[in-house]
């Protein structure tokens, strides 16, 4: 999926620093895997990650996957308008697809009124082998 970059206007500059951090990475990151890259930076403590990772989760400019305990850059240009956030995560090469599905969306909104239950947002992770390792 092409990376798509959203406004980094009023970023802090350790936000925009870890924010840059996860536009290059190809995958998903760990807050320690950005520590060790942006040390040279100033950064020396795992919380000034979790601060700017915190606040760029809640912006909606980043998504923490919870089964890998990492983060990655959005990369859908409506991701906010979103109830539902999908992600596609290749267990061989650990590439990490954003996909934006209303039918889904629309099933769990469904599920939760059935269940009594007032849905806000869900986060769905698929995981398997994508096309191209499956092919290999």
């Amino acid at each position: 999926m092409t990376k798509h970059t959203h406004s980094d206007a009023g970023l802090t500059k350790n936000q925009s620093l870890v924010m840059n951090a996860l536009n290059r990475s190809d995958g998903p990151l760990s807050a320690y895997t950005i520590l060790d890259q942006l040390r040279d930076k100033g950064f020396r403590a795992p919380l000034q990650v979790y601060r700017a990772l915190d606040k760029l989760v809640d912006s909606g400019l980043v998504h923490r996957l919870e089964s890998l305990n990492a983060f990655v850059a959005c990369r859908h240009t409506h991701c906010g308008d979103d109830r539902t956030t999908t992600f596609m995560i290749c267990e061989t090469c650990g590439q990490v697809t954003e996909i934006s599905d209303g039918v889904l969306a629309d099933q769990l909104q469904e599920l939760a009124l059935d269940a009594g239950f007032a849905l806000r947002k869900s986060i769905v992770e698929l995981r398997g082998t994508c096309r191209e390792c499956s092919a290999a």
